[in-house]
């Protein structure tokens, strides 16, 4: 059964740091796209950053210059670091995985594989 399951998430106060990793089971992810999400309460989830097939990486909203997003297929893992972080970050954070195209996408359409999402407070 192909599976996503988020973890590292918590409560953090701004300016610091958290890695999420996004761990598959059932398939491998190697020939996927990873995006990361963000849902903040009574918001729509939108995306955040997400890393290619081959490699290439993109990211969204406000989290340019301060996420990163990498992959290790050995680990069949994709991780989010995310630093410098702001009250607005907090939200679920999900991961989702497509291999309809090589390409990322913000959006949540052609994503077909989604985690259960972890938790992001950022508060002092």
């Amino acid at each position: 059964q192909l599976q996503l399951v988020e973890s590292g998430g918590g409560l953090v106060q701004p300016g610091g740091s958290l890695r999420l990793s996004c761990d598959a089971s059932g398939f491998s992810l190697d020939y996927y796209v990873i995006g990361w999400f963000r849902q903040a309460p009574g918001k729509e989830r939108e995306g955040v950053s997400c890393i290619s097939s081959t490699g290439g990486s993109a990211n969204y909203a406000d989290s340019e210059g301060r996420f990163i997003v990498s992959r290790d297929n050995a680990k069949n893992t994709v991780y989010l670091q995310m630093n410098r972080l702001k009250p607005e970050d907090t939200g679920t954070y999900y991961c989702a995985a497509h291999r309809r195209s090589h390409y990322c996408s913000r959006y949540r359409e052609p994503y077909d594989y989604w985690g259960q999402g972890t938790q992001v407070t950022v508060s002092s």
